[in-house]
């Protein structure tokens, strides 16, 4: 039997792949740490618990319609306007499983076969083949270290060609942290306009930054960029609602139509009780998203004052999110036992196997000579798995 060569040729999610790899050794007993994690490790706040329980005890189980209630578009539109001074109907607003999904069904609704997609290096692991799948071609800008690896205008022009349909932008960005300023933004939207292009703005990560610094949403910065972006959010990150599947996305009532259209032989509606809860997440008090950030913020600086001092690796320092991309290529042609060690997914088995520490290998997000460490995992743990680490690479020869 022959299947589809499309699905074929879709890599699976390496990021998956680990973490699921990890779970299984801890349930065998074994002491593993885990540095894969994509989620918070703190629990959906009470109060958003609470609005679920209520919501089913009230019946509010039956199908809804497919691109949300009506009262979460209302609860979005106003967080678009009071965080990113962004101005949409609720017709303008899609609700999804997760941010993924609005992703998936923005790809699909906006793509023909060939249509060219600019995508930053590093990128999350799923944007190539999400557009792959919406028989687009993913097109790679290595963004670089000297540009803190964001977009320039220059190195967008490098990959513009004449089937360039839209560009990805992240930020906060996974897996590096970095986060884009207002004049950076601008001048990418500035460079999406005078070509005709679509911006896809995934900012699932936003109320995740420290140091200072300001997330800002490209559509807000010019009538083309509101027109032309298809913006991305959700609760996964801001309310430790991974679980829950929830996702929304904003652009014009056009390809918000055509999103729904595709979500409607898809999936259907997305989890009426999640909804429910998700108006009480947007509406409700933010507390424990502050008591969160907090947090990770203390364990990014932990993080990076104990890789800072271990010997033959550097860090990039984000900004955002919850991650730290490490540069490990020092110790490439070095040997663990017999075991040589060439690329980040060599690295990240054997670490595994042999000290009980999961990685995510920076292969899967296009940088080879990096990992990816998370530090949405308590700082005992990220002391145990980095004092892991260390012994590792003195153990390499």
């Amino acid at each position: 039997m022959e299947f589809s060569k499309k699905a074929m040729e879709i890599a699976p999610s390496i990021t998956l792949n680990i973490t699921a790899k990890a779970k299984e050794l801890k349930a065998k007993g074994i002491d593993i740490v885990s540095f894969g994690a994509g989620e918070p490790d703190f629990n959906t706040p009470k109060n958003i618990i609470n609005k679920a329980i209520l919501a089913m005890e009230e019946g509010k189980t039956k199908y809804t319609a497919t691109s949300g209630i009506q009262e979460l578009k209302e609860a979005i539109v106003k967080k678009f306007k009071t965080d990113n001074d962004l101005e949409y109907k609720t017709s303008q607003i899609i609700v999804s499983t997760g941010a993924k999904q609005c992703l998936a069904n923005a790809f699909l609704a906006i793509l023909n076969k060939g249509d060219e997609v600019i995508v930053p290096v590093p990128y999350w692991v799923s944007y190539p083949e999400l557009i792959k799948l919406a028989d687009g071609v993913p097109v790679y800008v290595n963004t670089g270290k000297e540009n803190d690896y964001k977009f320039t205008v220059e190195k967008l022009k490098e990959a513009l060609t004449d089937k360039t349909k839209g560009i990805i932008l992240n930020s906060p960005n996974n897996p590096t942290g970095t986060v884009y300023s207002k004049n950076e933004l601008i001048e990418i939207a500035k460079f999406a306009e005078e070509n005709n292009l679509i911006i896809i703005s995934d900012e699932i990560y936003e109320k995740l930054v420290y140091e200072g610094e300001k997330h800002i949403s490209i559509a807000s910065l010019s009538n083309y960029a509101y027109m032309n972006s298809i913006v991305i959010n959700g609760l996964s990150k801001s309310s430790a609602m991974t679980g829950w599947r929830i996702g929304y996305a904003a652009g014009c009532e056009e390809v918000i139509k055509l999103m729904t259209s595709i979500q409607s032989h898809m999936t259907s509606n997305t989890n009426s009780i999640t909804q429910y809860a998700s108006v009480e997440a947007l509406n409700g008090p933010k507390d424990e998203l502050d008591k969160m950030i907090k947090e990770f913020d203390k364990r990014r600086k932990y993080m990076i004052d104990k890789l800072t001092s271990i010997k033959d690796i550097s860090i990039i320092r984000p900004k955002g999110a919850f991650y730290v991309m490490v540069d490990i290529s020092k110790y490439y042609g070095k040997k663990f036992n017999d075991e040589e060690i060439n690329d980040s997914l060599t690295f990240s088995k054997i670490l595994l196997e042999n000290k009980d520490t999961a990685v995510i290998p920076g292969i899967g997000f296009g940088l080879d000579q990096y990992i990816r460490l998370s530090y949405a995992i308590s700082i005992e743990n990220i002391e145990k798995g980095l004092n892991r680490i260390e012994k590792f690479l003195s153990e390499l020869k």
